[in-house]
């Protein structure tokens, strides 16, 4: 007998996103192997509390770089497009499943 896929796309689930990355992935070694927290403490003399534009997190930002050179994806914005999408970047970058983060913004300004 024939079986059709499921078409239900709007159904609200609650997830544990810790539970849509493998324990063995590639994401999560990296993750547990440096100390991302180290870079506010470097990057934090460069921010300025009372100029500029709202700053995005710099750990965020290295992750990014990191993701897009894991991946091989040779653009920055195809990379921000994916973690749009891919729960195991969302989980890396340390963003919510229904959260839209400001960095996104930063790839939006000149497309």
């Amino acid at each position: 007998m024939l079986e059709r896929g499921k078409n239900e796309r709007g159904v609200i689930e609650m997830v544990d996103a810790e539970s849509l990355v493998p324990a063995e992935h590639l994401f999560r070694q990296v993750d547990a192997a440096v100390d991302f927290e180290g870079l506010y403490e470097i990057a934090e003399p460069l921010y300025s509390e009372d100029e500029g534009r709202r700053s995005i997190n710099p750990a965020v930002l290295f992750k990014l770089v990191l993701l897009q050179h894991l991946d091989g994806n040779v653009s920055l914005r195809g990379t921000l497009r994916r973690a749009k999408t891919d729960a195991a970047y969302r989980w890396f970058l340390r963003y919510t499943l229904s959260e839209e983060p400001g960095v996104w913004a930063v790839s939006q300004r000149r497309a």
